[in-house]
């Protein structure tokens, strides 16, 4: 892995990844993160990484088929790690075209950039004959296995049965992948990670709406009876998880990625207030969204027991760090809940 592709690089995980394989592989010749830079892409994300010149931003749609062959020509990829996707539940509800369009077809432009450039016969449709080394990798999310009951985990052979427009436009991503791996020969992994949490989440994911309305004294906004279950994964562990999978994985294999932390929703807005010193009067339940899915766990055996990866933060430290990030950077919370963020979550929740 000398020359990688990132797509999504400036969002939350991507960033996160673009800053650790950076620091991890000093080895890497070039790092090319092509990022659209939509409500959720924040250039600051990537400050830390801003005197690498190992790290070039590209701003950009995967969806544009011209540039991404560009850029394949231009810097001749070995390796592409696709963040890149519409990611949250409520807005797909809201735009599910735009989640479609994004997810499915974006998907499919890298996946021909990267078949053509990497097949040694690109002319001949028998070919599956590729350079050596190259891997395309697709980051996925265990929302595509649906819902689960009070027990039992995902494993990387539940059956694929997603609940919203935006699991179903990761599920169809997942399967072009899976269809480019069967029919083309093309050298990919898919991974299916757990909720993520940490560093650079945007304020409308769970975690990092809660601190910052508890913060402000606001109201936290907390759908149905908030018993809703996830597994957590920091997302430093789902980077290394991802990098052990490009170094290690089996083509053509699925890896799952769990944290190992089931958390009601309702327990994790408490923690916050709690370790903020506020009220849980400021705890609002509102309508649930439709096609909540009521509970996620997964399980992670396949990649610690085949890859040796397994996660080491525990929630405890996970979430002192994350909420002490959030505590030490009000500079950069503030900078992205403003304006258009403000209008989305009147928008879904109500209120001010």
């Amino acid at each position: 892995m000398k020359r990688v592709l990132v797509t999504g690089g400036a969002g939350f995980i991507g960033s996160n990844f673009v800053q650790f394989l950076l620091r991890e592989r000093p080895e890497l010749e070039r790092l090319v993160n092509l990022d659209l830079l939509t409500y959720a892409g924040n250039l600051e994300n990537l400050l830390p990484v801003q005197g690498d010149k190992r790290h070039v931003f590209v701003h950009g749609d995967i969806r544009d088929r011209a540039l991404v062959k560009e850029l394949f020509d231009r810097y001749d990829f070995d390796t592409v790690v696709h963040f890149a996707a519409e990611s949250h539940v409520d807005r797909s509800i809201l735009e599910p075209e735009l989640f479609l369009t994004t997810n499915v077809v974006g998907t499919q432009s890298l996946l021909d950039a990267a078949k053509n450039h990497w097949n040694l016969d690109p002319g001949n449709k028998h070919s599956r004959d590729y350079k050596p080394g190259v891997v395309y990798l697709q980051v996925s999310t265990d929302e595509v296995y649906g819902a689960l009951g009070k027990t039992g985990f995902f494993t990387e052979t539940t059956p694929l049965a997603p609940n919203s427009p935006y699991s179903a436009s990761k599920a169809g991503a997942d399967l072009v992948v899976r269809a480019y791996h069967r029919t083309y020969g093309l050298p990919v992994n898919i991974t299916r990670c757990s909720n993520n949490y940490g560093p650079y989440q945007f304020p409308e994911k769970l975690i990092p709406l809660m601190l910052h309305n508890a913060q402000q004294g606001k109201e936290l906004p907390v759908y149905g009876d908030g018993m809703q279950i996830r597994d957590w994964l920091h997302v430093h562990d789902h980077c290394a998880a991802i990098l052990t999978v490009l170094e290690k994985g089996v083509r053509g294999e699925v890896y799952n990625i769990g944290g190992n932390n089931e958390r009601a929703n309702i327990e994790i807005v408490r923690l916050i207030l709690d370790r903020l010193g506020k009220p849980e009067s400021l705890i609002r339940h509102v309508q649930d969204r439709p096609g909540h899915d009521r509970r996620y766990a997964i399980d992670n055996g396949k990649i610690t027991s085949q890859l040796g990866w397994a996660p080491e933060y525990s929630f405890e430290r996970g979430m002192e760090e994350t909420i002490e990030w959030y505590l030490q950077n009000p500079g950069w919370v503030e900078r992205v809940t403003s304006g258009a963020y403000l209008d989305y979550v009147h928008k879904m929740y109500g209120g001010d």
